[in-house]
């Protein structure tokens, strides 16, 4: 954080403010355009078609494809979707107001960056774990906030992180490489930036065993 700290000083007026609502508001604007491009019957492809990675299709002049997946929603019913965008811009809004423009935007940078360099590499990217590891990263600063799942089941942001952690963990034993790359990746920017709590976190529990098994004996 010294060092974005750093960074924020002299790079600080670049920020993007209000990035989550930008991407939010754009994958809305996708999700309303596929519906109806796909339901049209003029239209061959739905809009999904011409934004999604393709690595062969960018080596091939369709440059943009290295940014529009990012504006893509979840495949998924339109109640889903709209849970899902809320969710986004919810964590999102919460971690630019905990970090401020600039770290929120480095953190987002990372996790964009990295997701393309897995593209390059496979020729396959996704937003899908992107968009996750903003929701750890809340998990971890707001740990007992509570959301509404599906608007009435309030479950705390800790163990839906918990339960996203081990999923994680077994996509990352049973997946493919491709798979694989794209998860981890996806993650670097949670790793830059919590590494340090982690690793102190480790040290916590390394402490408390130690201290327990002096006890008993």
């Amino acid at each position: 954080m010294q060092f974005l700290n750093k960074l924020e000083r002299k790079y600080g007026k670049f920020a993007i403010p209000n990035l989550m609502t930008i991407i939010v508001f754009g994958m809305g604007l996708v999700f309303l355009l596929d519906s109806f491009t796909s339901a049209n019957p003029d239209y061959e492809y739905g809009l999904t078609s011409l934004l999604y990675f393709d690595r062969d299709a960018i080596f091939h002049g369709q440059i943009w494809r290295i940014l529009t997946f990012l504006f893509l929603p979840p495949d998924s019913s339109p109640f889903f979707v709209v849970f899902a965008l809320y969710l986004y811009w919810l964590i999102g809004s919460a971690l630019e107001q905990k970090w401020g423009s600039f770290k929120f935007n480095i953190y987002y940078l990372c996790g964009m960056l990295g997701t393309i360099i897995s593209g390059m590499i496979t020729g396959y990217a996704t937003n899908m774990f992107l968009n996750l590891s903003l929701y750890l990263a809340f998990a971890i600063l707001f740990p007992d906030f509570e959301i509404l799942l599906l608007f009435f089941i309030p479950v705390k942001m800790k163990y839906l992180a918990i339960l996203e952690g081990v999923l994680l963990v077994i996509s990352l034993i049973f997946s493919n490489w491709t798979d694989r790359l794209c998860i981890l990746f996806s993650l670097i920017n949670l790793i830059l930036f919590f590494w340090r709590d982690l690793y102190n976190q480790i040290r916590y529990w390394n402490r408390r065993n130690q201290w327990r098994r002096k006890n008993k004996k």
